[in-house]
């Protein structure tokens, strides 16, 4: 356990960090599969600028890789064009 104040403080504060970052992961995760579901195509294409924020906001916050969040948004803009 730790003994210094800031230690203690350092433990609250990351935790706080990871529920936020897990809650906000989840939620693009949920965004990009109802993405992936859509059949009409009017619905994605107003969907996908919202789930790409969604991306590019994880990414720049380091909670996905960077790389990871253009290779899905590739696929979901493929997607979206093919319907």
């Amino acid at each position: 356990m730790a003994n210094h104040k800031s230690a203690l403080k350092r433990i609250r504060s990351n935790e706080a960090k990871r529920l936020r970052n897990r809650y906000q992961h989840k939620t693009t995760r949920n965004a990009v599969k109802k993405l992936r579901d859509l059949d009409n195509k009017k619905e994605a294409e107003e969907l996908l600028p919202s789930v790409v924020s969604m991306l590019d906001k994880l990414a720049k916050k380091n909670i996905i890789h960077a790389n990871k969040a253009a290779n899905i948004k590739s696929k979901l803009a493929k997607h979206v064009s093919a319907l």
